[in-house]
């Protein structure tokens, strides 16, 4: 039996893992992202956490064949470059500190690279060469095949889909300081704002008059206010968050049809902690819209299977099923 050491980096959370060949895992260790904007902090926690997993493992460091590491991006060079969602926006190397540490191989992949590389051989895409993995979380990202290719680009940001353009006029601003984008509406970071944004249209136009679109409004403008509140409250049958919700499941609609118009996909599985927490929340209002803004086909549009493992499960077919290029 194969072994390696795989991890998840987010801009929320650090997972890492001793997984196996077969897909399984051994143990799994968590974390919060370290948060200090310096440019070895990263590596620090990683090496860390994988000490850590081996020890609670009880694997040998010999027996490990090699690392793989799924990581928000943007990446270039084995290292993180000017991310948005990161405390540190410089330069932040990872494959030279993790290799050098542990003498194995390490492979660094953009997270939903890692992601749909893990659906095509863990997951629901096991047996369809044409496979888009969307994440609904802190950012929005992609990794896409196309005729049983791993979609990557020059620096392996081919499918940096949360930078689509949803709003041409640009109303919101997004992480990377870009205007329109997809991520600036819909990602966990930036619905607050999106919400703010979209009660004061409604307010202006003098839409809902029956609604407590004030009451909401300060409700969003505390610091506090964040994207789990809002989908608790559309749970609760909060109206105006439930009209909140709707309005996010039509851009949600454009940026997947954008996608398919792009990639043309069998299947669409999406991921991250707003789609895995809120599935219908999530996938209904969108699904409500799609066919106003579809081109191509229609694929499958499903919630992953793998869940919040699916970077892990990623990062273990990088060593046990290197990526071609």
């Amino acid at each position: 039996m194969g072994y390696a050491l795989i991890a998840d980096v987010g801009a929320t959370k650090v997972r890492v893992a001793v997984g196996t060949d077969e897909g399984k895992f051994v143990v799994k260790v968590e974390e919060d992202t370290d948060k200090a904007d310096e440019p070895m902090a990263l590596s620090r926690q990683l090496k860390r956490m994988f000490y850590k997993a081996l020890e609670e493992s009880g694997v040998e460091l010999e027996a490990i064949d090699g690392i793989g590491i799924g990581s928000a991006g943007p990446l270039k060079d084995g290292c993180i470059v000017g991310s948005p969602n990161m405390a540190h926006k410089g330069r932040i190397p990872i494959v030279d500190p993790i290799s050098s540490e542990f003498g194995k191989r390490t492979w660094l992949e953009n997270d939903c690279n890692t992601a749909v590389h893990g659906e095509r051989h863990y997951g629901a895409g096991r047996d369809t060469g044409n496979l888009v993995y969307i994440t609904f979380s802190t950012g929005i990202g992609g990794g896409a095949y196309v005729d049983g290719h791993l979609l990557l680009g020059k620096d392996g940001n081919a499918v940096e889909i949360g930078h689509i353009i949803i709003d041409f006029e640009g109303n919101l601003v997004c992480g990377c300081g870009r205007r329109g984008h997809w991520e600036a509406y819909c990602s966990g970071n930036n619905i607050p704002r999106s919400a703010s944004f979209v009660i004061s249209r409604w307010m202006e136009e003098g839409v809902f008059k029956d609604l407590d679109l004030n009451g909401y409004m300060a409700k969003v403008r505390n610091p506090s206010f964040s994207s789990r509140e809002l989908y608790e409250d559309a749970k609760a049958g909060d109206p105006v968050a439930l009209k909140i919700v709707e309005w996010i499941g039509r851009l949600n609609a454009i940026g997947i049809s954008n996608v398919v118009s792009c990639y043309d996909p069998d299947l669409v599985t999406c991921g991250g902690s707003i789609a895995l927490n809120n599935p219908e929340l999530l996938m209904d209002p969108m699904m409500r819209y799609i066919d106003e803004y579809m081109f191509n086909r229609m694929p499958s549009i499903t919630i992953t299977p793998l869940g919040d493992e699916i970077v892990l499960y990623g990062a273990l077919a990088l060593v046990f099923h290197p990526i071609r290029r």
